[in-house]
């Protein structure tokens, strides 16, 4: 059954909360407490968009143990431990051993203070789950675990946005791992930088890659009705803005094959798509190659990144801005404006609408610039203010890593060519910044996301183990 992008690869998340079961016989209002302090954690996180495993309270070793064998069973994308009081480190350690996923530890306490006035003992354990926090610390970094913890309290919106970051990278290294990534046709002719070999996805993220034909979607077309590219071309002028150049031939073409490949996605199970193929003398994979950028732009918009020139690591990049919440719009350098101290980026093809700073224009065009065929092309400017760039690089020996830097899209003048294209000022000079960012191997292609996103990448690049490079003059 497929899958509806707004519900895909959803991150599920094992909660566990404890304490140390022997307190409660010498405290008895202070595990009822704690328990009330798990609910409200529980009710918190069921807030954000993914799935919570929540397998209740632990107060010892054997009950961890028994967490542990739940929480592996369930095979998470994020372990998250609250730590109500002190607990020793023995009822954390076998679930991060054993789960088979990263874990976060939270301390939150109750409030933003104690009333020292009023508390006794019993109180004041309510208070304690820092004082464990070393512990496990120095516990997971004795037995190899990864550690990651976030501390405030129970209604502090700033620890909150903290864990909401790690949820969101579990949600990322969740579509990395369980993924399905499109790649059709074949290499743009020369392009070395782009050529992945497809054995090193899996091994560097997880996921499984698709080999597709063109074919694969000619069938599909070909059987496309009338109704469908009616309400394809009703959803195109809802959405886009139409230039006078657009041919009602092109168009129409452009909406059946928009429909064709949402049966391939659909067909397929993906979760992001890559493509490129020349063609020859107007035959039918060359239209087919021709008519993409509407329905790439259209998918794109929904969740499933579609990138042209075959750039499946761009491809990946852009699945991972996206699922930040960022959008993330297929890019290149175009040019370099020293005047104005910006560097213009952007992309013929596909763009993602869902962050475009005006209505879309669909443009027609003659020719696309080095590519064979004709046909209608996206234009826009990504909304304006903080921008990330997100790439995704490879080293010589394999690895992929994350590769970003922050700027911001300022207004001015655009080319009216067809394109995506932005002003991103990253405070400097605009020469220094291309050196700098052509140096970290993040080859041609990227994605252009919204926000500043460095924060959220480091917690993906923890999750997941990539390196993440952070390009700054």
């Amino acid at each position: 059954m497929s899958r509806t992008p707004a519900t895909a690869r959803r991150p599920r998340i094992g909660l566990v909360a404890g304490g140390l079961g022997a307190y409660w016989p010498q405290f008895p209002e202070l595990l009822p407490q704690l328990k009330r302090s798990a609910a409200r954690v529980t009710e918190r996180m069921q807030e954000f968009d993914a799935e919570v495993v929540d397998i209740g309270f632990i107060s010892d070793a054997q009950e961890a143990a028994v967490a542990a064998e739940k929480l592996r069973a369930a095979d998470c994308d994020l372990i998250v431990g609250f730590l109500t009081t002190y607990m020793t480190a023995t009822m954390l350690v076998p679930i991060a051993q054993r789960s088979g996923a990263p874990v976060l530890l939270i301390n939150l306490q109750p409030t933003e203070a104690m009333d020292h006035a009023t508390f006794d003992t019993g109180a004041w354990l309510a208070y304690c789950g820092a004082c464990p926090l070393p512990e496990m610390a120095n516990a997971f970094e004795r037995v190899g675990v990864p550690f990651r913890s976030v501390s405030g309290h129970l209604e502090d919106e700033r620890a909150w946005q903290r864990i909401g970051r790690w949820i969101r990278a579990a949600g990322v290294r969740s579509v990395l791992r369980h993924g399905r990534h499109g790649l059709m046709g074949h290499l743009y002719p020369g392009m070395y930088d782009v050529s992945t070999d497809l054995t090193m996805v899996p091994g560097n993220t997880g996921g499984h890659v698709e080999v597709l034909e063109f074919d694969d979607l000619r069938v599909r077309v070909e059987k496309v009705g009338d109704e469908e590219v009616a309400a394809k071309l009703a959803e195109t002028r809802e959405i886009f803005d139409l230039a006078d150049s657009v041919i009602e031939e092109d168009l129409e073409w452009a909406a059946r094959v928009a429909v064709g490949l949402d049966r391939l996605v659909a067909d397929f199970d993906l979760d992001s798509l890559a493509y490129y193929h020349r063609g020859l003398d107007g035959e039918t994979h060359e239209r087919l190659g021709a008519g993409m950028i509407l329905g790439a732009s259209l998918l794109t918009a929904r969740g499933v990144p579609t990138c042209g020139e075959y750039e499946l690591r761009t491809s990946l990049a852009m699945l991972v801005a996206d699922r930040l919440g960022a959008g993330g719009s297929f890019t290149e350098l175009q040019a370099l404006n020293f005047r104005d101290g910006v560097v213009e980026m952007g992309h013929d093809g596909p763009g993602h609408l869902a962050i475009s700073e005006r209505k879309p224009l669909l443009r027609g065009l003659g020719v696309y610039h080095g590519k064979r065929g004709w046909g209608v092309s996206v234009e826009f400017d990504v909304k304006h203010g903080p921008v990330t760039l997100v790439g995704v690089g490879q080293t010589r020996d394999g690895r992929y890593r994350l590769i970003a830097a922050e700027g911001e899209v300022v207004g001015g003048p655009l080319l009216e060519i067809g394109n995506t294209t932005s002003r991103v000022d990253f405070g400097c000079d605009p020469g220094e910044w291309t050196d700098a960012w052509s140096a970290s191997g993040v080859a041609h292609h990227w994605a252009l996301a919204t926000g500043r996103l460095l924060p959220e990448l480091r917690a993906v690049a923890d999750l997941t183990g990539l390196d993440l490079v952070e390009v700054r003059v």
